[in-house]
C-alpha cells in the first residue's frame, strides 16, 4: 500500500489529493502519515534517510520513496490512468504537466518568498522588501491562474477533477497568507469553492482539517 506522507495546508495536499482520485477509481486505499514540521518531523534521521531534501510530500511505495509533487502525480497517473489525475490525451496531458511544473517551480516558490524571506536574506527591512515584492508577484500570478479558470470546462483541463485542479486551490489558500484577498478574485474563489465540494478533494480536507480559506484582514 502507498504510504504518504504530508504536512495540513503544503503542497502534499495535491497528490493527497490524487490519492483519493485513485481511491475512487480504483477501491485502493492509501496510508496517510501525518508531518508535524512546526515538530521538525521532517528533520529526523529517519525521515531524511528517505527524503534527504527533509519535505514534503514524501510516496513510500514498498519501502522506496518518491519526493516532488510533479513526480508523484506523474508516477500516480502512469499507474493508475482511470482516476484522471491528469488527462489521457496526450497533448492535453503534456499541458497540464506544463501548467503543474509552472505552478510549482514559479508559483510555489514566490510564495516561498513570501512566507519565509529568513531562507533568501538576512536582516527585518530584507524580509519586508522580498514579502512586499514577491507578494506582488505572486498575486499576479494568481491572477493568470483566474484567467484559466475561466477559460476551463468545467475544470482547468476537461471534465475531471484532476492534480493541477488540486494545486491550484493550494495556491488560492496560500495567497490568503500573503495578504490577498480571495474576494478580490471572485471567479477563482467561487471555482475553488466548487471544487472543495466534489469527493475527492472534500476528502483530503478534511483529513487535513484545512479552512478553505485563510484571509484575515488586518
Amino acid at each position: 500500500m502507498n504510504e504518504l506522507h504530508f504536512a495540513p495546508g503544503a503542497c502534499s495536499f495535491v497528490p493527497h489529493v490524487a490519492l483519493e482520485l485513485v481511491k475512487t477509481a480504483t477501491g485502493q486505499d492509501f496510508t496517510p502519515r501525518l508531518v508535524k514540521l512546526h515538530k521538525g518531523e521532517h528533520q529526523t534521521p529517519e525521515y531524511l534517510a528517505l527524503n534527504p531534501d527533509g519535505q514534503v510530500p514524501l510516496l513510500v511505495v514498498d519501502g522506496r520513496p518518491l519526493t516532488q509533487v510533479v513526480a508523484i502525480c506523474d508516477w500516480l497517473d502512469r499507474c493508475h490512468p482511470d482516476a484522471g489525475i491528469l488527462p489521457s490525451e496526450p497533448w492535453a496531458r503534456a499541458q497540464a504537466m506544463s501548467a503543474m511544473a509552472w505552478m510549482n517551480s514559479t508559483v510555489h516558490p514566490t510564495f516561498t518568498h513570501v512566507f519565509m524571506p529568513h531562507k533568501f536574506a538576512e536582516g527585518e527591512l530584507s524580509h519586508a522588501e522580498l514579502r512586499r515584492f514577491n507578494a506582488a508577484s505572486y498575486r499576479g500570478y494568481l491572477e493568470r491562474i483566474q484567467s484559466m479558470i475561466e477559460k476551463g470546462s468545467p475544470w482547468l483541463f476537461g471534465e475531471r477533477v484532476g492534480a493541477v485542479d488540486a494545486y491550484a486551490l493550494t495556491l488560492l489558500r496560500w495567497g490568503g497568507m500573503a495578504k490577498i484577498d480571495p474576494a478580490s478574485l471572485p471567479a477563482y474563489k467561487a471555482w475553488v469553492e466548487r471544487l472543495a465540494e466534489t469527493p475527492a478533494v472534500a476528502a483530503a480536507l478534511e483529513r487535513e482539517r484545512l479552512p478553505l480559506h485563510t484571509y484575515k484582514p488586518d
